[in-house]
C-alpha cells in the first residue's frame, strides 16, 4: 500500500505573531474606511479568528487595537522617510516622497481620516502618535540637510514644507489622485526648494543651504 502524502502539521502561531496578524488585518480594514466603521468582528472576520480571541490579545477592545495599529503605520511612515546619505539631496527627497505617497495611495481612506482627525476613536495619544510622524520626518530631512543645530527659521521651514506635503496628499486623494504620482512628487520637491530660498532671503543658515543645494543640482 503506498502512504498516502504526508499533510502539514499544524503550526499554533506565537504572541507575537498573532498579535501581528490582528494588527495587518486591521490595518487593511482602516485603509479603506473610517475608524468608526470598523468593529471588532470585522477585524475577527478578517483574520479568520473569533471576536474572543482578538479581545485576548487587545483587552482594551477597539480603542487598543486602534492605537496598536496606528502605531504600527506611523512606524511604515517614519521608515518612508529612512533614505541613505548617499547622492545629491533632492534626489534623495525624491525617492522618500515615492515611499510616502505609495503608502497613501496604499491606504487611501484610512491615510485621510488618520491626518484629518474628527474621528470618534481620536485622542490626545492618536494625535501624539501623528505627530510623532511629522516630528520623525523632519528630523530626518535634518538630518540629511547635515544641520546639526538648526536655528529657528529653518525648523519651522521644514515642518511647514512637511504640512504642505499632507495637505497635498489629502487634496490629491480628494481630486482622484490626480495630477499623476510622479507630478506630484516632483512638484513637492520643487516647493522645498522654492520654501528654502523664501527663507533664505531672512536667514544665512538656510541661505547658505540653498547655495548648497544649487551648486549639487
Amino acid at each position: 500500500m503506498t502512504p498516502s502524502a504526508a499533510t502539514p502539521a499544524y503550526r499554533r502561531l506565537s504572541i507575537e505573531e498573532r498579535r501581528s496578524q490582528l494588527l495587518n488585518a486591521a490595518l487593511s480594514l482602516f485603509a479603506h474606511r473610517a475608524p468608526e466603521d470598523v468593529s471588532l468582528d470585522d477585524v475577527a472576520e478578517a483574520a479568520g479568528v473569533s471576536r474572543p480571541l482578538v479581545y485576548r490579545y487587545f483587552p482594551g477592545g477597539k480603542q487598543q487595537l486602534y492605537e496598536a495599529a496606528l502605531r504600527s503605520a506611523a512606524e511604515e511612515l517614519q521608515h518612508c522617510f529612512a533614505e541613505p546619505h548617499e547622492g545629491p539631496l533632492l534626489d534623495r527627497l525624491a525617492r522618500a516622497l515615492d515611499r510616502y505617497l505609495a503608502f497613501v495611495d496604499e491606504h487611501d481612506t484610512g491615510f485621510s481620516a488618520l491626518l484629518q482627525g474628527g474621528s470618534v476613536v481620536e485622542t490626545s495619544r492618536t494625535t501624539a502618535i501623528v505627530d510623532g510622524v511629522r516630528r520623525a520626518a523632519a528630523e530626518h530631512i535634518l538630518s540629511h540637510l547635515e544641520v546639526t543645530d538648526p536655528g529657528l527659521r529653518l525648523r519651522m521651514t521644514v515642518r511647514m514644507w512637511i504640512t504642505a506635503v499632507e495637505a497635498a496628499s489629502l487634496i490629491w486623494l480628494d481630486e482622484d489622485k490626480q495630477p499623476p504620482v510622479e507630478e506630484l512628487r516632483d512638484w513637492l520637491v520643487e516647493q522645498f526648494t522654492a520654501v528654502l530660498a523664501v527663507t533664505a532671503a531672512r536667514d544665512p543658515q538656510t541661505a547658505a543651504l540653498a547655495e548648497k543645494l544649487a551648486a549639487d543640482g
